[in-house]
């Protein structure tokens, strides 16, 4: 496995097209400073550069997958005599990052090994495919301090298990479990926690053997499926298809059909 450059607050490594990051503040359940955003936007950066890298797999390290904003950073900490503009972190840092892996052109996949509360459950959101630890749980927390679900929350939550269920996960903040986040469709899978790694990185590895270009364009469509009339959404398909039907990907994927064989992609 290749180890990448040193973090204070993040570690990624590479290993068979695949690009790992580890959330890495595990005393203080992984959630976010200033030096940890710009961390992960470094790596981001590189990551995105890399013809290497084929998929990104997330996740934390210790118990909690991310607790999102760290209360104590002085970005956010509020002074009786000056209250924060919260709007100057959320456009400067969490709307950037959802962004960020949301259009990222290749599988986001997250290992979510433990809580992901605030903005913790929005960036898990923003994952493509979520494998969850058993023990695992999605907590909007932002009510409980006097706030709204930011970082796309209010999105993702909404549209993925409906507006009834989300405005009442919202309102209450209450905890939810893994296994009843994969029932109600939130979620893609659970696993034990012993094999929440190991089926991560088996998806992740096999993600980047895939077509990552056609992959890429699976993200945009289906993200953009929720704007888009029907005819819109005919034409997009099309233009993707006239697209990739010149790709390399393409004619290796039907040469390999026609020959009984297993497919030999290179992204591109």
């Amino acid at each position: 496995m290749l180890k990448t450059k040193d973090y204070k607050n993040i570690s990624v490594a590479k290993e068979n097209g695949v690009a790992t990051i580890t959330l890495n503040r595990p005393d203080k359940l992984n959630s976010f400073n200033v030096e940890m955003h710009q961390e992960l936007h470094d790596a981001l950066d590189d990551i995105a550069c890399d013809n290497l890298s084929r998929a990104l797999l997330l996740t934390g390290a210790g118990r909690g997958f991310c607790a999102g904003q760290d209360l104590g950073d002085r970005a956010v900490t509020s002074e009786s005599d000056k209250a924060p503009d919260l709007s100057l972190s959320v456009e400067k840092f969490y709307n950037p990052l959802i962004r960020r892996l949301t259009n990222l052109p290749m599988p986001v996949i997250c290992a979510m090994n433990g809580v992901a509360a605030g903005a913790g459950a929005s960036i898990v959101m923003a994952c493509d495919i979520v494998i969850a630890a058993r023990s695992a749980s999605f907590i909007l927390s932002f009510a409980k301090i006097g706030l709204v679900p930011d970082s796309g929350s209010s999105w993702h939550f909404s549209r993925a298990i409906g507006l009834p269920r989300a405005k009442a996960l919202a309102m209450l903040g209450n905890k939810l479990p893994a296994e009843q986040a994969e029932q109600w469709g939130l979620i893609y899978q659970v696993v034990d926690n012993d094999d929440l790694m190991s089926e991560a990185n088996q998806l992740a590895e096999h993600l980047a053997k895939q077509p990552t270009e056609a992959l890429a364009n699976i993200k945009r469509l289906i993200h953009s499926s929720f704007e888009t009339s029907l005819q819109e959404q005919l034409e997009r398909e099309r233009a993707a298809m006239q697209h990739l039907g010149k790709s390399h990907d393409y004619q290796e994927g039907v040469a390999a059909f026609l020959a009984k064989r297993q497919p030999s992609f290179i992204g591109k």
